[in-house]
């Protein structure tokens, strides 16, 4: 990683990715949040936790020296209490409001430090948890705007007004 390159520059990136979320989600409602495709699905609402549950996985595991937590159950059990659409918004929008402060309070020296040893990134420079974060959120808008059009909504493009 270039020393150029400032910590705010991956924020943005961020803030980005937050911004297509939430616009080609917005047609989702609290009643949308039970959604599911299928029963071995995700709800609509436990979407948009998971979302927010990885964000803050990203950090941790990037902050912690025994790096990223591989205990899925338990994030799995976690999001099995989640029912709330606007509830799951709220930790969404919580999460990259920590993932942004993390960013944002790191030196370039910081962020181009290694990541923790393990199987997920070891050794990489932490700067590629953000790349990991965009496209995770990606996925998951995705799959909710897929829902959408299910439930009969017509999501907005993501990247636009």
């Amino acid at each position: 990683m270039s020393p150029k390159v400032q910590p705010y520059d991956f924020a943005n990136q961020l803030l980005a990715s937050k911004d297509f979320f939430d616009r080609s989600t917005r047609v989702l409602a609290e009643a949308d949040s039970g959604y599911r495709p299928q029963k071995d699905m995700m709800t609509v609402a436990q979407q948009v936790a998971h979302t927010a549950q990885t964000l803050d996985w990203f950090i941790e595991g990037a902050s912690r020296p025994e790096g990223f937590d591989l205990d899925f159950a338990s994030h799995v059990a976690a999001l099995e209490q989640v029912t709330s659409l606007a509830a799951a918004r709220e930790s969404l929008d919580a999460a990259y409001a920590r993932a942004i402060h993390f960013l944002r309070s790191q030196s370039p020296e910081d962020l181009a430090k290694p990541l923790p040893a393990g199987p997920v990134m070891g050794g990489q420079p932490i700067t590629e948890i953000v790349w990991s974060m965009v496209e995770h959120t990606a996925h998951h808008r995705g799959a909710l705007t897929v829902y959408s059009r299910q439930l009969g909504k017509v999501p907005p493009m993501p990247y636009g007004g």
